[in-house]
């Protein structure tokens, strides 16, 4: 599977479940098991090295912003969620996390920016498939720490400063 076929999915699963995260991870998971284990591994290969991409502070900070606070954990899930949104915002909000302020049309705090499932659909569908778990995918460690420069979470100032249209859109006068 290359990364072309890895966006298909992630895509065309994303657009079937009407941007639910929730139904995403379901019909990626029904896609996958479709395919060999040996392409699920691949899957799961370009999945995990995009969550270990999106480990940096500057995302953390967007994510805070968008969904009012983010701990570990929530950091973890919106990153499966960033991925679920498709290249194009993914590759976007890598490039530049302010630019979520215009590289999402929408964006519902119950909803959205958590996709936990997702980030274990790979690992079901292998499991479904050969009734093993999936091995190990060969990457990295992930770092200790996010790369680049922890932000003061409690600063508001520092936060709006940090991502300044995500926060005049979801958190200034005119957001929530």
């Amino acid at each position: 599977m290359d990364e072309t076929e890895f966006w298909e999915i992630i895509d065309g699963c994303r657009q079937a479940a009407g941007g639910d995260p929730d139904t995403q991870a379901e019909l990626v998971v029904d896609r996958l098991t479709e395919l060999d284990p040996d392409a699920v591994t691949m899957f799961a290969r370009h999945f995990e090295s995009r969550f270990l991409r999106a480990y940096r502070w500057d995302l953390w900070s967007a994510a805070w912003v968008l969904l009012d606070g983010a701990s570990d954990d929530t950091f973890e899930n919106f990153r499966c969620w960033l991925i679920g949104q498709g290249r194009k915002v993914f590759e976007g909000a890598l490039h530049d996390p302010d630019s979520l302020a215009d590289l999402l049309e929408s964006f519902d705090e119950e909803r959205d920016g958590e996709a936990e499932d997702l980030g274990f659909a790979a690992f079901d569908a292998y499991e479904q498939l050969t009734g093993l778990e999936l091995p190990e995918l060969g990457l990295e460690e992930p770092p200790p720490e996010p790369v680049g420069v922890p932000p003061d979470f409690e600063d508001d100032a520092a936060l709006a400063a940090a991502c300044p249209r995500l926060w005049r859109r979801f958190r200034g006068p005119d957001g929530r």
